[in-house]
C-alpha cells in the first residue's frame, strides 16, 4: 500500500487492551487487503505497516479525512500519467483500466502532460485556467506554445490561443481540405493535428503547402477536362474567384433546341405532369416514385441548358477561370476575353470606322458635298469638293479638314444641345441611362456610352464569406445571366436593344443595372454615414425582410458573439425562461441549443432590422407614392396632356410643326417602338398613351 493505515487500540469493559486495533482511516484499504487474503494472494498472518494515533480524536480525524482532505493538483495528474506511458510503455487502455477512468480521459491527460514545462508551472501558479491550458495542449511544440503564451495581452481565451496556435493550419472542415478530401490528403503524406477537449470537426491540416500543390492540381484536371470537352482557348485556377480580372465577359446567347432535344423535352415533361397529377395528395413519396421525379428533373434541366451557347468565336478566343465555392466543390467561370483580344477589336471598329468615314460609300451629304464627321470633304458634285476644280483660299490648304479646336467647340455646342433636350424627354432619358449602365454591367472594357456616370459594383465576397452561396447571391447571378443571354452579342448593337425594349423591360433592366451598384456594407475604415443613413432609407422603402434571406447560425451569428449576446438574442426571441436554462452551458453548448430555439422565429440583429418608413396617414411610403400615382393617373384634369411623348408615346404632330411639315428626321426617328404584346409594357405612362396605336413610332405619328 502506498498510504499506511491509520489505527488506534481497542479496549474491553475494564479499560484494559484487547490486542486488536480500530481503523481510524484507511477502511478501504483495510477490506481490499482481506479480499487480497481470500484470493490468497497474501497470508491472514500477512504483517501490515499501520500508524497508531492515540493523541487525536478518531471520529474527527477520520471526517477530516473525508471531508477535508486536499486533492491532487491536477498537474500531478497529467505529468504522472506522461511519466507511466513514456517510462512503463503503458497504452492509454491500460492505464485507464487500472484507474477507474475511460481512455479518451487518459488521453486528454496525456495530451496536457505534453504542455511545455514554464506553461504547467504557470499553470500550478494559477497563471493559466484548465481550459487555457487544454487550449495550449492542442499541438506539442513547446516553442509554439510559449511564443503563443508571450505574446498573449488582454485577449486569453481558448478560442484564441487556439487560434493562434493553428494559424498556419488548415481547418479540415476548411473548403480546400473539403475539396481535396482527407484521405487524400494523408495518403499524400500529410498529418491531421487532432484537438482532443473540443469538437475539431475533424482536426487541423498541418502541411498547407502540400494541400495547396494538391488543390491546384485537382483544379488544373478539372479545367482541362473543360478545355478538352468545351474547346476554350485558356484557362487559369486560382482558390477564389479573381473578380478584379479587368477581363471582359461573354454570356451564352439563346439558341433554338433540335428536333431530337424538343421531343425528348416535351416528353420528359409531360410524365413530370402526369407524375406529379398521381402523387400530389400523398404526404410521403416512395422511394422509386422519388427516385422517378429526380431523373425526370435531372433530364429536364439538362435538355434545358442545351437553350443557352456560347458562339463558337467566343469560345475560340475566350477562357475560364476554375476556383472553389464556399462548400468547397469546383467553381466553372467561362465566357472572359483578355484585354489585348478586346483591345484589338476594338482597333478594328476604329479602322472599319475609319475607311466607312472616308470611303465612298458612307458620310454625310451636305448641300449635295459628301463630307466626313471631320469636315473633310470626300467627293462632291461635279464643280463641288473636287481638287481640280476648287480655289484653296490659301496655298498648301488642298482637302485640309477643319481644326480640332473647331471640333471640340462645335461638338461641345451639340453636347449642350443634348442636354437640353435629353433634359425634356425623360422616357428618352431613362433609355440613355439604362444604356449607359448595361453598357458597363454587361460589356466591361469597352466604352460605348456618352453619358459620364460610372458604375461599379463592389464584390461581396471579401466582406462575407460563403455569401456567394447563398440563395439570393444565386438567384441575383440567374438573373444577371438571364440578362446577358438577352442583350445582343456585340455592345454596337446595345442602344438599339435597349431602344426598342417595351417600357415594363426596360424598367426591369433598369432596375437590374442600379441593383448591383448598391453598397451597403459598412467598413471599420470609412466614413460615410449619410450613405448608411440612406441605405436604411433605401431598406425602408423596399420594405427589406432579411429574415427570408438570413439566419442565425453558429457560422453566421452565434459562433462569432459572446455569450451575453446569444443570452440576449434567445431572451428576446424567445422568452426569458428559455434564456436562463442556456446560461449556464459553455460556449459550445450555448451556441448549439441557441440555433436550435432561433430557427424559424425570424430573430435579426439589429443591423439587419428594417424600420418601416411610416408616414403621417400611417401608410407606408411605398403604399402611399402607389396611391398618389394611381390618383394621378385616374384623374383625366389633374395634369396635362405631355406635348413630348419621347420614346414610348405617339404624340399626334401640331399642324404648325415643322417637323412634320417636312417630313424631317429627328433622333427620335431611330429609335423603334414596342411592339406592344405585353399589355403591361406601358405600365405606368397616361392612360392616353395607352389607347394609341403602340406600333407607331414618334415618326409616323407626326406623318
Amino acid at each position: 500500500m502506498l498510504q499506511n493505515l491509520v489505527v488506534e487500540p481497542e479496549y474491553d469493559a475494564n479499560g484494559e487492551a484487547t490486542g486488536c486495533y480500530f481503523v481510524t482511516i484507511g477502511e478501504g484499504r483495510r477490506q481490499a487487503q482481506l479480499l487480497r487474503v481470500k484470493r490468497r494472494q497474501i497470508k491472514k498472518t500477512e504483517p501490515i505497516r499501520c500508524v497508531l494515533d492515540t493523541a487525536n480524536d478518531p471520529h474527527e480525524i477520520s471526517l477530516d479525512e473525508n471531508v477535508t482532505r486536499q486533492a491532487m493538483h491536477p498537474a500531478d495528474q497529467f505529468e504522472a500519467f506522461r511519466q507511466l506511458s513514456e517510462e512503463r510503455g503503458w497504452s492509454a487502455e491500460e492505464i485507464a483500466a487500472r484507474f477507474g477512468v475511460t481512455a479518451h480521459v487518459v488521453r486528454q491527460r496525456l495530451r496536457l502532460g505534453s504542455v511545455s514545462p514554464r506553461l504547467m508551472q504557470t499553470y500550478r501558479d494559477g497563471g493559466l485556467t484548465l481550459d487555457q491550458l487544454m487550449a495550449f495542449a492542442i499541438t506539442a511544440d513547446h516553442d509554439r506554445q510559449e511564443q503563443v503564451f508571450d505574446a498573449l495581452q488582454y485577449n486569453r481565451e481558448p478560442y484564441f490561443i487556439r487560434r493562434e496556435l493553428t494559424r498556419s493550419h488548415v481547418g479540415a472542415k476548411d473548403r480546400k481540405a473539403v475539396f481535396v478530401g482527407a484521405q487524400a490528403y494523408v495518403e499524400a503524406g500529410g498529418t491531421i493535428l487532432r484537438d482532443l477537449f473540443t469538437e475539431d470537426g475533424g482536426g487541423y491540416l498541418e502541411d498547407a503547402a502540400l494541400l495547396d500543390r494538391m488543390v491546384f492540381a485537382k483544379l488544373e484536371t478539372i479545367a482541362e477536362a473543360v478545355i478538352e470537352a468545351e474547346g476554350w482557348k485558356w484557362f487559369e485556377v486560382h482558390v477564389d474567384f479573381p473578380h478584379a480580372h479587368g477581363l471582359r465577359r461573354v454570356w451564352p446567347q439563346s439558341v433554338a433546341l433540335s428536333d431530337e432535344d424538343a421531343a425528348a423535352l416535351t416528353v420528359a415533361v409531360e410524365a413530370f405532369a402526369v407524375l406529379s397529377e398521381e402523387w400530389d395528395s400523398a404526404e410521403e413519396l416512395p422511394e422509386e416514385i422519388d427516385a422517378q421525379f429526380g431523373e425526370l428533373e435531372a433530364e429536364i434541366d439538362r435538355l434545358e441548358a442545351k437553350r443557352q451557347a456560347y458562339d463558337s468565336e467566343d469560345i475560340a478566343r475566350g477562357g475560364v477561370f476554375v476556383g472553389l465555392n464556399h462548400d468547397g466543390s469546383a467553381r466553372i467561370e467561362r465566357g472572359f476575353i483578355r484585354p489585348e483580344v478586346a483591345q484589338q477589336e476594338l482597333s478594328s471598329h476604329a479602322d472599319a470606322g475609319g475607311e466607312g468615314r472616308r470611303g465612298t460609300e458612307n458620310g454625310r451629304i451636305v448641300a449635295g458635298v459628301r463630307i466626313t464627321e471631320d469636315g473633310e470633304i470626300i467627293d462632291g458634285p461635279e464643280g463641288v469638293g473636287n481638287a481640280e476644280d476648287a480655289q484653296p483660299d490659301e496655298p498648301g490648304d488642298d482637302g485640309k479638314p477643319v481644326s480640332d479646336a473647331l471640333i471640340r467647340d462645335l461638338t461641345a455646342h451639340r453636347t449642350l444641345a443634348l442636354r437640353l433636350a435629353l433634359g425634356e424627354q425623360p422616357q428618352m432619358a431613362l433609355v440613355a441611362v439604362t444604356h449607359a449602365l448595361a453598357a458597363q454591367a454587361f460589356y466591361r472594357g469597352m466604352e460605348a456610352h456618352c453619358l459620364e456616370l460610372r458604375w461599379t459594383s463592389s464584390h461581396l465576397a471579401a466582406s462575407a464569406d460563403g455569401i456567394e452561396d447563398t440563395a439570393a447571391a444565386k438567384a441575383l447571378a440567374d438573373r444577371h445571366a438571364a440578362w446577358a443571354a438577352e442583350l445582343p452579342r456585340d455592345i454596337a448593337g446595345l442602344w438599339d436593344h435597349v431602344a426598342a425594349l417595351g417600357a415594363s423591360r426596360l424598367m426591369d433592366l433598369f432596375a437590374h443595372c442600379a441593383s448591383l451598384s448598391v453598397n451597403a456594407v459598412k467598413q471599420p475604415w470609412e466614413r460615410k454615414p449619410l450613405a448608411l443613413v440612406t441605405a436604411e432609407k433605401l431598406a425602408s422603402a423596399l420594405t427589406l425582410d432579411m429574415a427570408a434571406h438570413w439566419q442565425p447560425t453558429a457560422n453566421s451569428y452565434l459562433g462569432r458573439v459572446t455569450k451575453a449576446h446569444i443570452i440576449a438574442a434567445v431572451h428576446e426571441a424567445v422568452s426569458s425562461e428559455a434564456a436562463e436554462r442556456i446560461a449556464s452551458l459553455k460556449k459550445p453548448d450555448m451556441v448549439e441549443a441557441a440555433e436550435q430555439l432561433l430557427a424559424g422565429t425570424g430573430w435579426l440583429p439589429v443591423v439587419l432590422r428594417t424600420d418601416e418608413a411610416a408616414t403621417p396617414d400611417g401608410t407606408t411610403a411605398p403604399e402611399q407614392v402607389l396611391a398618389q400615382a394611381t390618383a394621378e393617373d385616374t384623374d383625366g384634369e389633374a395634369r396635362e396632356e405631355p406635348t413630348d411623348t419621347g420614346h414610348f408615346g405617339t404624340e399626334q404632330a401640331d399642324e404648325t410643326d415643322p417637323v412634320a411639315e417636312t417630313g424631317s428626321a429627328t433622333a427620335q426617328d431611330k429609335v423603334v417602338a414596342s411592339s406592344g404584346d405585353d399589355p403591361d409594357d406601358l405600365a405606368g405612362l397616361h392612360p392616353a398613351d395607352d389607347a394609341r396605336d403602340r406600333n407607331t413610332t414618334p415618326r409616323q405619328a407626326a406623318e
